[in-house]
């Protein structure tokens, strides 16, 4: 998968029996600092249209796979500290969009964006899809993320939340079509846009998160993901703690001296692990435990695609994903008794293997491409 920075695509055919020449496309992303659920989906769009330039604000090249090192950046790439402190220059993002020319030259725009990059300026005429991750979550439900800013920041930032809705609101009226990552998603943008939008659920390695082929003890419980505060890991590991259940915790992130030293022996942390490890360790756990409010939740699709059943929470991407009873089990609040009875359940109850994996292949990424082309056609008629 190879980016340049030109457009030009005329004359390329298509994948697979359909004769007709690509369109040419432009794809802008809000920032490139890590390859996570977001950034897995604008890999499947540059494979889908090969040598379509991509557009960002920041870029970190070590964090990304090659693909994504032709990049357009902003003038937010050169600020101090900005490939790891991105959200503390929300209030600047805005402004790097508007600072570019107008996309001209392409049959279309698909922008992925969870904050503001379907801000970018597309010339007159040409249609543009937005790919919606979610309504940008600092404007719409800033106390829930208010956490990620500095406190002598956060004032500040709550000031800026009224005009920063208005702004987004009005961006979202230049876009074509609205695209989004789950159900819960497009109801947010019924609500804050007051736009339909199509569900496309984002692409799962399927073919490479697979069961095992040999029986597995399934002797622990399994937690995957940012150790940051919306994700409610702190909330996992008191469930666990002081118990006779095995919680293995994998990732970093801000919290993880404090939940270290919370943790009782039964807790083991593991932090950054390789792909082929993450999947053994899908393989081997009696459930995956995830109780955070997810726009999709991506670890919750790659555990069911091993054949691992979710715990997880009652709301947001998780709805799309569990199954009660077939490939998991949901709670309705985020509390310890909740989530331990919900453990116990998992203890208890044998849920089919075969089951929970047919259920992870409505992600494939060969699905993701099918629905893409297909709005894409749609857009382009």
């Amino acid at each position: 998968m190879v980016i340049s920075g030109a457009a030009e695509t005329t004359g390329r055919a298509r994948q697979g029996p359909d004769p007709r020449p690509l369109p040419r496309v432009a794809i802008a992303h809000d920032w490139l600092v890590r390859y996570a659920g977001s950034e897995r989906c604008v890999a499947e769009l540059l494979a889908m249209f090969p040598g379509s330039p991509l557009l960002t604000t920041v870029l970190d090249r070590d964090e990304l796979p090659g693909a994504f090192c032709g990049a357009e950046t902003s003038f937010l790439d050169s600020v101090p500290g900005a490939r790891t402190h991105h959200e503390w220059l929300l209030p600047l993002m805005p402004l790097a969009w508007k600072a570019r020319k107008p996309i001209r030259d392409v049959d279309l725009v698909i922008s992925s964006s969870h904050a503001c990059a379907k801000a970018v300026r597309v010339a007159r005429g040409i249609p543009h899809i937005c790919y919606c991750h979610t309504p940008i979550r600092y404007a719409w439900d800033f106390e829930a993320e208010a956490a990620r800013f500095p406190a002598p920041l956060r004032l500040p930032a709550r000031a800026a939340v009224a005009p920063l809705r208005s702004w987004d609101r009005s961006k979202s009226r230049h876009v074509t079509r609205f695209v989004a990552n789950s159900n819960a998603v497009a109801e947010r943008i019924r609500k804050h846009y007051s736009r339909d939008a199509r569900v496309v659920h984002p692409p799962v390695r399927t073919e490479f998160f697979t069961p095992s082929r040999r029986s597995m003890s399934r002797d622990y419980f399994l937690y995957v993901g940012r150790l940051v505060a919306y994700k409610r890991p702190d909330l996992v590991v008191e469930a666990f703690s002081g118990t006779s259940e095995r919680l293995v915790v994998v990732g970093t992130g801000q919290m993880e001296h404090e939940l270290r030293r919370r943790a009782t022996a039964n807790v083991e942390f593991l932090a950054e692990v390789d792909d082929r490890t993450l999947r053994r360790l899908y393989r081997g756990a009696r459930a995956l435990v995830y109780p955070a409010d997810e726009d999709f939740g991506i670890v919750m699709a790659e555990a069911q695609a091993c054949g691992t059943p979710v715990i997880g929470l009652a709301r947001g991407g998780a709805l799309d994903i569990v199954v009660p009873g077939l490939t998991g089990w949901l709670i309705e609040r985020q509390d310890v008794t909740a989530l331990r009875r919900a453990v116990s359940e998992a203890r208890s109850d044998a849920l089919e293997c075969a089951a929970i994996r047919r259920n992870a292949e409505r992600f494939s990424p060969e699905r993701f491409r099918a629905q893409m082309s297909e709005i894409v056609d749609e857009v382009l008629a």
